[in-house]
């Protein structure tokens, strides 16, 4: 079995596209479960480069194939996110330093909202690599650091306040990020986020992801591939 470094997650093609541009090496790619997987090198570091699908339990089927074979130091989610942060724009690349489920309501039975029962408050993500990474933005790819949170819809003007006021110091919202942390938690691996925004959760959130997603997944692989290179061996 070929070790690799790290497993980086992204939903979509558009995503996994300047990851593979980016690959000093790229295998051949193996269908898992409905997800696809490839072994390449960046920055010098062999990494498993996923497309799950969007979605939660599609980001978990793919990251938990993937688990199950590989033994990665850290599972990385990447591509593109919705701006949640009032100081949010498009083209910001989130770094996510806690991630939470924005539609898990178990307070019925003493749980914190966007708590699954049994599972932590927030899933923290690797401080260091946080660090790193957040420490890789440029005025041209600018980062912000904070919560992440997920679910199953894809957020628009119409459900956004509700986001926002539940959960007032999220930064970006996305459809895999805090599947992907639950299963890193549950391997007892290192977790990180790292988002490009492509829209701000507007009336035209749609259109804007459709026009922005390729510069959004591109500025999320420059931070990624950047932070690679700092992975302890």
């Amino acid at each position: 079995m070929t070790a690799v470094d790290a497993v980086v997650v992204v939903a979509m093609a558009d995503e996994e596209a300047p990851f593979v541009a980016r690959a000093q090496v790229a295998g051949p790619v193996t269908q898992v479960a409905g997800s696809y997987q490839r072994l390449v090198t960046l920055a010098g570091r062999t990494v498993l480069l996923v497309r799950s699908g969007i979605g939660l339990v599609n980001a978990a089927v793919a990251a938990s194939c993937a688990l199950s074979v590989f033994r990665p130091s850290v599972l990385i989610s990447a591509g593109s996110a919705g701006g949640l942060g009032v100081d949010v724009r498009v083209g910001d690349v989130v770094v996510a330093d806690q991630t939470l489920y924005s539609n898990a309501d178990a307070t019925g039975f003493g749980y914190v909202l966007g708590q699954v029962p049994a599972m932590p408050e927030r899933y923290t993500c690797d401080e260091r690599l946080v660090a790193i990474a957040a420490a890789g933005g440029t005025p041209q790819v600018p980062t912000r650091t904070g919560l992440v949170v997920s679910s199953d819809s894809f957020i628009t003007a119409h459900v956004v306040d509700d986001v926002r006021n539940q959960f007032p110091d999220a930064v970006s919202t996305d459809m895999e990020s805090t599947a992907l942390a639950q299963v890193a938690h549950l391997f007892g691996i290192g977790f990180m986020s790292v988002r490009g925004v492509s829209d701000l959760c507007g009336p035209v959130a749609g259109d804007d992801h459709a026009t922005h997603v390729d510069d959004a997944s591109d500025r999320s692989a420059t931070i990624v591939v950047q932070m690679l290179a700092h992975l302890t061996d």
